[in-house]
This record gives structure tokens, C-alpha cells and sequence, in this order.
């Protein structure tokens, strides 16, 4: 055993621990980065990254077709080319581009597993199983992230199923795929294995998609099912089993049997924190850690949590945004600067709050910012609701025929600024962040006037949805 001191440690060499020991170093402090598994994380590996790069293919296609005179005939979708392109863009699963960035950083990767030991003291055992000590001398962050949960259902981890990673790496495309739950993970991997060819299947007890607006979830079953997604909701499996042969076979507890040859399970995340030394600290191995606005863990003045395993916003970009502040503060302790931590300040998560932006890469995508109209009103907020039709807008109609979408805007009336913003349709995602920019500045009504959208763009629907707001 071998002992080394940094001013900070990272526990968790994803996207999110890179940018907490990037703002340190930057902030003339010594950083180790601990990574179990590849530098780069969950997001670059088996989630965000390769599960847009096997969507994009299929929206790319579909877009056009709906313009008259870009493709000819209807090209079938070619598996093959779409996961090497995917390949190409995980860099094969090979991190060392990110060791090597690390290193230019000033930042010491050290590949192991990362374990709390007691106060500002954390173990790395090695893949050799050499274990070292680390000691901090300002602060220890955990960023381990999540891990899929495979529900309790009889039968369905004997039957070895997929979760997000098996979803996201797989060489080739089942030509039959059940798909158990109906959030974010499952509408987007349905989507893309639809449009690999694959006869897929789902099961969710719930609506689609039921933590947006619910027109948006609508739109995407509608979406689906032109993809030739069967969609049974208010359902759920009872059993599952797999043959010798590898068939699985679900039978859900409505009578329903559906046969396929992979199964998914997409029914939430839970906390990558049973094996990384909570209890030697008095934490409870395997649960969230709750923090304050600058990621310090209640009733630590040295230990930080960082990104998902906090449970504040399960999203990489609001990660990262934890990330920046968290680094940044922990700098300002350790060099004994003032902290910026009122509302909004430089070394606080105020956003994650109500104000955090999601986009879901089905057909149509849906994009949304802040509060829906029923937290809104949960609330006790006195708002209006705007809806306006995407379709109708100039630029919509030479972007696709038949453009459909719907656009919503939530009011703060007592504030006259947007506390909301949904949009559904192709192409809403890059029209996201101007939606993120008013709500986050609190940009008063009557200043978005000006705010002249350009012509002849889908963004113009900013101008159509203040219209109807006025003429209400």
C-alpha cells in the first residue's frame, strides 16, 4: 500500500468529475481523478453519446422523406453503417483520448476503484488489486452517476436483459425487441431500433413520457406507432423467461404475451453508491446524497456530490453545470475567497431548481424547459398558458411538409416573465436554449418584443406565441 495527498480528490471519471477536477486545476489546486470502469463516463460511452448517434440516422432519413423531391424511393435502413458510425463516435470504447486530456490538464487519472475511508481519505485499488491511499487536503467530490434499475419481476434478470448500456453498444439490431417502461430511455431506444428495423414492443404502466406535458407524450406514442411501435400502457409484465433457444417470452398481468428476442428494461436509475465507503463516513451505502446549493454534503465541510448521485437533476449538462460551481467554490474555500452562494451566484446550482432544460430525441423531439402548466400550478403560481401551433409557422413549412408540432408557454403573472416553455416537433431542440435563456434571466414579456425573431425560421414562433399571449 502506497499513500499520496492532493488538494482535491474525484471519485467518478465521467463528464461530470472531468469538470470538477478541470475547475480545480484551473484553480491552481492539485486534482486525482479516480475511473473504475473508461474516462468519460456513462454519458460518452452508453448513454447520451451512442444513443443519439444511432438515433440521428433515422431522423436524418425520415426528414427526407417529408421533403418532396430529397430522397428518392424509400432507401431501407442500413444497421450496419449506423453502428460503425456509432462506433467511430465513442472512439470504440477506448478512453485515451481522455487520459490523455487528463494529463494536459494537469489532472492525475488513476484508473481503480475509488472508496471513502474515513475524513478526507479515499482508497484506489487497482485492476492488479493494488491499493492505494489518497488523502485530501480540501475536499473529496463523489461523482460515481447512476446505474440502471432492473425491476423485481420474476424471472427478468435470470432472463438477462438489456438495460441503456446493452441498448447503446449492441453490434446488431434483434429483429424482435420488448421494451419495459416508458420514459426517456425506452421512448428513445424504441425510436431508434424501430428505424433499424427491429419489430418492437412496449410495455409501461404509465402514459408515456408522463413527467412532461401531456400532449408531448401523446405525440411521441403517435410518433411511434407511424414507426410501428406497438405501445401497451397501463400494463406492466408479471413474469419473464427466456428459452435455451433465446426467445424471451413477457406475459404481462393483463393476459398479454409478447415474444421477442431482447428485452429492455428501462424503468429508472438508481445511485452508483453502494461500494464506494459511505459507512465510513456515517452515510448510508447505496443512497442519494443530499446537498446544498454548492454540492456540499449536509453536515460535511470537505465532502461534495456531484451530478446524478445527488438526485437533482438526472441530465449530463446539468451535471456539468454542478460541476463548474462545485470546482469553482471548492477553490474559493481552500484559498480562503469569498463565496458567491446567494441565488444565481457563480458558486451555486440555482437552475436545478426551475429551471432545468431536457430534450428527448424521438419523432417528434420534445423539448422543455422549467415548469409544466400542472407543476405551475401546484405551485399556487398565478399563470397563463399559451399554445400556439408550430406547423403554422413560416419556417416550419419549408423545413418539412406537413410539419406538425405545438409549442406551450407558461406566464408567471404576478412576474410577467416565462417560468415554462414546451415544444414539440422536428427539429425543437436547437430552439431550446433561447426558451432556457428567458426563463434562467427572467426576461420580462415585455422585453421579448424586441427580441425580433428571424425570418423565415421555426423560431418565429416566439413571435406567434407572444401574439397570442397579448390578443388572450
Amino acid at each position: 500500500m502506497s499513500e499520496s495527498e492532493y488538494d482535491v480528490i474525484v471519485i467518478g471519471g465521467g463528464p461530470v468529475g472531468e469538470n470538477v477536477a478541470d475547475r480545480a486545476v484551473r484553480g491552481g489546486l492539485t486534482a486525482a481523478l479516480i475511473e473504475c470502469d473508461l474516462f468519460g463516463g456513462e454519458c460518452s460511452y452508453w448513454a447520451c453519446i451512442p444513443s443519439k448517434a444511432l438515433l440521428r440516422p433515422g431522423e436524418a432519413r425520415r426528414a427526407a422523406q417529408h421533403v418532396r423531391g430529397a430522397l428518392a424511393g424509400d432507401a431501407a435502413p442500413n444497421p450496419a453503417e449506423v453502428f460503425a458510425r456509432r462506433n467511430a463516435v465513442v472512439n470504440n470504447w477506448n478512453d485515451s483520448g481522455q487520459i490523455d486530456w487528463a494529463g494536459r490538464q494537469g489532472i492525475t487519472a488513476l484508473r481503480g476503484i475509488g472508496r471513502l475511508a474515513g475524513e478526507r481519505r479515499v482508497t484506489v485499488t487497482d485492476p492488479e488489486g493494488v491499493e492505494t491511499t489518497l488523502t485530501a487536503r480540501h475536499a473529496v467530490v463523489v461523482s460515481t452517476g447512476t446505474r440502471a434499475a432492473v425491476p423485481d419481476i420474476p424471472g427478468l434478470r435470470a432472463a438477462k436483459p438489456w438495460t441503456s448500456r446493452e441498448a447503446t453498444s449492441s453490434q446488431t439490431a434483434p429483429d424482435r425487441l420488448a421494451v419495459i417502461g416508458g420514459g426517456v430511455v425506452a421512448v428513445e431506444m424504441a425510436t431508434a431500433y424501430a428505424g433499424l428495423g427491429s419489430a418492437v414492443t412496449m410495455v409501461s404502466l404509465t402514459p408515456l413520457l408522463a413527467n412532461v406535458e401531456a400532449f408531448a407524450g401523446e405525440a411521441v406514442l403517435e410518433g411511434l406507432q407511424a414507426l410501428g411501435v406497438e405501445v401497451i400502457t397501463g400494463d406492466s409484465p408479471a413474469t419473464v423467461t427466456r428459452a435455451d433457444d433465446g426467445v424471451v417470452t413477457l406475459e404481462t398481468k393483463n393476459g398479454r404475451t409478447i415474444v421477442a428476442d431482447e428485452v429492455l428494461a428501462a424503468t429508472g436509475r438508481a445511485p452508483s453508491t453502494a461500494d464506494i465507503g459511505m459507512e465510513t463516513v456515517g452515510l448510508e451505502p447505496g443512497a442519494w446524497f443530499a446537498v446544498d446549493d454548492t454540492l456540499r454534503v449536509d453536515g460535511f465541510d470537505w465532502l461534495y456530490a456531484v451530478g446524478d448521485v445527488n438526485h437533482r437533476a438526472l441530465l449530463t449538462h446539468q451535471g456539468k453545470y454542478q460541476a463548474r460551481a462545485a470546482g469553482e467554490v471548492i477553490v474559493a474555500r481552500a484559498l480562503g475567497e469569498e463565496v458567491d452562494d446567494a441565488a444565481w451566484g457563480r458558486h451555486v446550482a440555482t437552475a436545478d431548481h426551475a429551471a432545468v432544460p431536457q430534450v428527448i430525441f424521438t419523432d417528434p423531439e420534445v423539448a422543455a424547459i422549467g415548469l409544466s402548466e400542472a407543476q405551475a400550478r401546484k405551485a399556487g403560481t398565478e399563470i397563463t398558458v399559451v399554445d400556439f401551433d408550430l406547423g403554422s409557422v413560416a419556417g416550419a413549412v419549408l423545413y418539412q411538409d406537413g410539419y406538425a408540432g405545438r409549442a406551450r408557454m407558461i406566464v408567471d403573472e404576478g412576474r410577467g416573465v416565462i417560468i415554462g416553455m414546451t415544444l414539440v416537433g422536428p427539429a425543437v431542440a436547437e430552439l431550446l436554449h433561447a426558451a432556457t435563456t428567458a426563463v434562467v434571466g427572467e426576461v420580462p414579456i415585455a422585453r421579448l418584443w424586441h427580441a425580433v425573431p428571424s425570418f423565415p425560421t421555426i423560431s418565429e414562433v416566439w413571435l406567434r406565441l407572444l401574439e397570442a399571449y397579448r390578443d388572450r
